[in-house]
């Protein structure tokens, strides 16, 4: 994290719960994309995007030269990612899992998708 600011711990932390917070009142993926290209850079957003993806990836097995090939993220960042998947704070296999869980209930589920 930068050490740009003078911030106590307590005001690091504050910041970083209002941000959650104000991520939580978006209802939609059109609100969520609004205001995540608004807060962070097109780089940024590729990123995240990157990482979101090679999750999935990792847990169908796949080995991480294969998603460097299909993804061109960096071999370094794919073991990043899986580190985190298996011993991180359980925010990526959370969000995983009610993703599929909102895939398994909607009723195009069995359709592929464009």
């Amino acid at each position: 994290m930068k050490e740009h600011r003078a911030l106590t711990p307590r005001q690091e932390a504050l910041a970083e719960r209002a941000l959650f917070g104000a991520i939580l009142t978006l209802r939609s993926v059109d609100e969520c994309r609004a205001f995540f290209r608004d807060l962070c850079t097109p780089a940024e957003l590729q990123a995240l995007a990157d990482r979101w993806a090679v999750v999935a990836l990792l847990q169908q097995g796949v080995p991480y030269r294969e998603i460097h090939k299909q993804t061109g993220v960096s071999v370094t960042t794919i073991g990043r990612v899986a580190r985190y998947l298996l011993n991180g704070n359980g925010g990526y296999t959370l969000a995983a899992e009610r993703m599929k869980d909102t895939t398994d209930r909607s009723p195009d589920s069995g359709r592929a998708r464009p």
